[in-house]
């Protein structure tokens, strides 16, 4: 079993993003080809292979591409995206990624970003959100039952996608905001609260015996290092705050799956 991450080049049209919680602010492009190339590099050492889709420079938010697609073991669902302009994406993602799952589709009236799906083994916490409506949600929970996970509808508010307040940094332990989401619709799982001086330090991607993590959240990434140590996993910090201007996470630029 082989794991790769499927990655997209950043657009040179990115400082035309779509944003629905930040200010709009200058994005050095150059310095955010660097920064993504970076995280390649760390991401290629927790993966066997990366895979890019292809370039698309007219599109702003095509290096974002865990929005296009929720992958699981057996099936690959192409979402489709809250926001309008982001729908032609969908293509150069679908190419890449239909060479190792059958693929099926959200069709409207549902509108569904991957990063508003947190899979934690057989269960999907998918996020209510301006950009993934319930017609979706009923959609992916048809699409996926009869592979057996269930698929709960999780309220968001503060921010924009439920991976922004919530993501998982182990087998039962959770990173997150618990201004912007209910701890409790999780369960019992292990939760660690962010620094309240970075609410937008939830977002953390983890893979096998790594977590890959913004440098800019230097106090939650002290709180997760110390957590993560224990349980033999390894914290990996990244510097991504131009991607950040774009509403962009660390588990937002890459879709990761086993072949």
């Amino acid at each position: 079993m082989t794991r790769i991450a499927i990655t997209r080049p950043v657009s040179r049209s990115i400082v035309d993003c779509e944003l629905t919680h930040l200010a709009r602010e200058p994005i050095d492009y150059a310095a955010a080809v660097e920064q993504h190339a970076a995280y390649e590099a760390v991401l290629g050492g927790s993966v066997g292979e990366i895979v890019r889709a292809p370039a698309a420079h007219d599109l702003p938010d095509a290096v974002f591409v865990e929005d296009m697609a929720v992958v699981l073991d057996e099936v690959a669902v192409m979402t489709r995206p809250g926001a309008v302009s982001r729908r032609r994406e969908l293509d150069g993602v679908e190419q890449v990624l239909g060479r190792y799952r059958d693929v099926v589709r959200i069709e409207a009236p549902g509108t569904l970003d991957g990063g508003d799906v947190l899979r934690i083994g057989r269960q999907l916490f998918v996020g209510q959100s301006s950009r993934t409506n319930d017609a979706a949600i009923d959609q992916l929970r048809a699409l996926l039952s009869t592979h057996g996970y269930d698929v709960k509808a999780v309220n968001v508010h503060g921010c924009l996608h439920l991976k922004s307040a919530v993501t998982a940094v182990g087998v039962d332990s959770l990173l997150g905001n618990s201004a912007w989401i209910d701890r409790d619709a999780f369960g019992q799982r292990e939760w660690i609260e962010v620094d309240r001086s970075e609410p937008g330090a939830a977002n953390a991607l983890w893979v096998g015996e790594s977590v890959i993590y913004p440098r800019e959240h230097a106090r939650t990434a002290d709180r997760l290092r110390a957590r993560l140590q224990p349980a033999g996993i390894s914290l990996h910090l990244v510097d991504a705050c131009e991607l950040a201007k774009a509403e962009g996470g660390v588990t937002c630029c890459s879709l990761v799956l086993t072949t």
